[in-house]
């Protein structure tokens, strides 16, 4: 006699992470096009470094080297 219980229950965890997976890849789409809405309306800086404010997002890059403060 083969005992399925163990395989119904692997299989609906597969399932339940598959699930949670997919939902959290839809929450940080959201996120991303809410921050680049965000980012597409805000003024241009003229003559900047390039890339987001160090001083608003919190990491500072100069020449690859990063320093979060």
């Amino acid at each position: 006699m083969i005992d399925n219980t163990n395989s119904g229950k692997k299989d609906m965890r597969e399932l339940l992470r598959v699930k949670n997976a997919a939902n959290a890849l839809k929450e940080a789409a959201a996120r991303q096009n809410k921050i680049d809405a965000a980012t597409q309306d805000a003024d241009k800086e003229q003559q900047g470094r390039g890339g987001l404010d160090p001083a608003r997002f919190g990491d500072w890059e100069v020449k690859g080297i990063a320093s979060d403060f």
